[in-house]
């Protein structure tokens, strides 16, 4: 079944775009990774700046590419557009399962790269209160990220910022920012420098709903009225007068 032409791609080529990002990501995450733990085995510290450089550039790069059809390659962001009413819940079912699918794919690719085993639990524990709360504060700021940039008409941005910004999660959140739930199931099943073991990953994914639920409500305190950020586009000076004029109603 074919569906109606409406200038964007259909659910198919989206899904597909979807999993192959996602695939990719997990291939930078979980590649870079091993690659790190083996060139540098005696430096953590240098393994985690590799990890973070590949695995930033790598997702940059991917939305870049992507975007044109599909390139959320996380959950929390699929969902969050569901619940936005910029997708039905059919596609967001389809996105969000290509995107599971791709992490999976993306891990055993990665694993045998490297002659790892295709699949191997990971024995790294990432539990604790530290952790959790890393996780909350990166998912919360990559949702900002994202939706400011969206709804200020910057889109071309995303891939840059979305890049620069978990670059960064690695070094300033306890967790390493995962800050998605895709990547961090596909994750569990490689135990390497980038695992996480099957333990810890309930915590992660209950602690990026709320970081996604956090940020996105930051991003709805500072950008409520969509329309004033539309008008300020064409005029920078509109959006304080704007502002100006509804606060005396």
């Amino acid at each position: 079944m074919t569906e109606p032409s409406s200038g964007r791609p259909g659910l198919r080529h989206r899904a597909i775009a979807e999993l192959v990002g996602t695939a990719f990501l997990v291939m930078a995450v979980v590649g870079s990774g091993i690659a790190a733990q083996r060139l540098s085995p005696d430096d953590v510290g240098l393994q985690l700046l590799e990890n973070a450089l590949a695995t930033g550039v790598a997702l940059a790069a991917l939305i870049i590419a992507l975007q044109p059809a599909s390139a959320a390659f996380n959950p929390v962001v699929t969902a969050l557009e569901r619940l936005t009413g910029a997708l039905d819940v059919r596609h967001a079912v389809a996105l969000v399962a290509a995107q599971i699918l791709g992490g999976l794919v993306g891990v055993v690719v990665a694993n045998l790269m490297f002659s790892e085993p295709a699949v191997s639990l990971s024995t790294t524990e990432r539990g604790g209160p530290g952790h959790c709360l890393g996780e909350v504060v990166a998912t919360a700021g990559l949702v900002l990220l994202i939706t400011a940039l969206s709804r200020t008409g910057r889109p071309q941005l995303i891939g840059w910022a979305v890049g620069a910004y978990i670059t960064a999660g690695y070094w300033f959140t306890s967790s390493t920012s995962f800050a998605n739930p895709a990547v961090t199931i596909a994750r569990m099943f490689s135990d390497t420098f980038a695992g996480i073991a099957p333990a810890s990953v309930p915590m992660f994914l209950l602690a990026q709903i709320a970081g996604g639920t956090i940020g996105y409500g930051l991003a709805w305190a500072i950008y409520r009225r969509p329309a004033l950020i539309a008008n300020a586009q064409e005029d920078p000076n509109e959006l304080d007068a704007a502002e100006g004029r509804s606060s005396r109603r």
